[in-house]
């Protein structure tokens, strides 16, 4: 069976034909480790568009296609009556053709992230032209090159340049610099691509207009329902359906599960984009044929493809490991928490306060209230009238150690008490820890304390030099 991602014989392709021949030699073969820096420091960019030079800097074509459809498709409209028919059939092509893009163009082709039958290709192949968006091996170039540059001048529609500009700007004026380099060679090889990208002219003009002209003419009569409805403004609603990945799905929604780059998750971006919406997850595991990965997720296009392996026109589905994406999403959460408790205010680093004796400790506790508990003394000074046990539970212990007592002996004290009470250490009692309590030493929420990368060599618990001559306010 003939596939989405092999396009050559059965003859094995051995590493020495890789680097020997030339048409086994990806076009990025030989790019420096520094290209993207090298390249942009390099490659002269186009002057910026201004007033002056806007008019010669459009690309006049790419106007023509995307200015001509809504405006004729909406004069026409007001001069043609919407018949129920041609209204389901203008929806019933929408998703036919958006789905020519989201399981041809993007999924198979550009991120070969399933095997294709070959009657399979032909009919996306097709599907595809009927969106007008580009041959298949020009879109997949132009979104590989996105892919490997997001967010960067070498992306062809760079997020950081504005909303409007990845949305459309990108297609309606000339590009100001080449998109990075982007090998298609595989692409190249497939007969299907070819033979699109040879007659793509003939194919859009037969899938784009005359067809769902043709449909709604034979079929029910309306010639020019069939051309305005099913024609135009499908086309009309297809072409933002499919620029919506490039913009919105880069600027609204959540970023589950890398935020490095601008690409988001949300579920009106699905709506509109045939599924492309959990664009966040996308980025990062490109190759898994699905966007939604949980079942009420909205992802039309991923159950197409499941539907296709299920009557046997597709097979091989992709889907990155469970457990790493799962350590994306784990580690997202760990920054966000990291980010909150940033505002919150925790204990002393233990490696700063004194080491003092037992002599010591009880010397100071004469003028201070001090407690001993768990190997670190506190100064209870602001909260003896606060104790919720009362004050005398804290001066009858003062310059003594209430490890026991504090433990349950007296009351097994909650998670808030122990955080509590670590806030107000003011030293450490040398040979303090009593044995058994070493892991009572941090309190709760240490425990789980996010930490940083230099914060995991070494542990904040560590005593510090015996200071016995310096009091515990030095």
């Amino acid at each position: 069976m003939a596939n989405g991602n092999d396009h050559s014989t059965t003859k094995t392709t051995s590493t020495l034909d890789l680097i020997d021949n030339k048409d086994y030699l990806p076009v990025d073969t030989h790019i420096p480790d520094n290209y993207v820096s090298y390249t942009l420091k390099n490659q002269k960019a186009l002057p910026p568009v201004t007033l002056e030079n806007f008019w010669t800097e459009l690309n006049w074509l790419h106007v023509a296609i995307l200015g001509f459809t809504p405006i004729v498709g909406t004069v026409g409209a007001y001069f043609t009556r919407l018949r129920w028919e041609t209204a389901l059939w203008a929806v019933v092509y929408y998703y036919m053709t958006g789905l020519g893009i989201t399981a041809g163009y993007h999924r198979l082709w550009a991120h070969r992230s399933y095997n294709a039958s070959r009657p399979l290709q032909i009919a996306l192949a097709f599907l595809g032209a009927g969106a007008v968006e580009g041959s298949i091996k020009w879109w997949a170039r132009g979104h590989r090159a996105h892919h490997r540059y997001t967010d960067t001048d070498l992306d062809p529609y760079n997020a950081h340049k504005g909303l409007l500009w990845s949305h459309i700007g990108w297609m309606i004026v000339k590009p100001r610099r080449k998109p990075g380099v982007a090998d298609v060679s595989d692409l190249s090889k497939n007969d299907i691509v070819r033979w699109q990208h040879r007659h793509y002219l003939k194919l859009v003009v037969i899938m784009g207009v005359v067809l769902p002209t043709v449909v709604a003419g034979l079929g029910w009569g309306d010639w020019q329902g069939g051309y305005v409805y099913a024609g135009l403004l499908r086309l009309l609603f297809v072409h933002h359906s499919t620029f919506c990945v490039n913009s919105l799905a880069h600027w609204l929604g959540e970023a589950p599960f890398d935020d490095k780059h601008t690409p988001r998750d949300h579920l009106i971006t699905a709506l509109v984009t045939i599924g492309e919406g959990y664009h966040n997850f996308h980025h990062q595991f490109p190759m898994d044929y699905r966007n939604a990965i949980r079942w009420y997720q909205y992802d039309p296009t991923k159950w197409f493809i499941w539907v296709c392996k299920k009557v046997g026109l597709a097979s091989h589905l992709k889907t990155f490991p469970e457990n790493e994406v799962r350590k994306g999403q784990l580690t997202m959460h760990l920054k966000r928490l990291r980010e909150a408790q940033e505002t919150l205010s925790w204990p002393s680093d233990n490696s700063h306060l004194p080491v003092v004796n037992w002599e010591s400790y009880q010397a100071q506790a004469k003028t201070r209230p001090l407690i001993c508990i768990a190997g670190f003394i506190h100064d209870v000074s602001d909260f003896l009238d606060e104790h919720p046990g009362g004050r005398h539970l804290l001066t009858k212990n003062v310059g003594r150690d209430a490890t026991t007592a504090f433990f349950g002996g007296v009351y097994d004290h909650s998670n808030a008490a122990h955080n509590l009470l670590a806030m107000k250490r003011v030293g450490i009692l040398h040979g303090g820890a009593p044995h058994g309590l070493e892991d009572k030493m941090i309190p709760p929420s240490q425990r789980l304390r996010v930490a940083r990368y230099n914060e995991i060599g070494g542990s904040g618990y560590s005593s510090a030099a015996m200071s016995d001559g310096e009091g515990l306010l030095g």
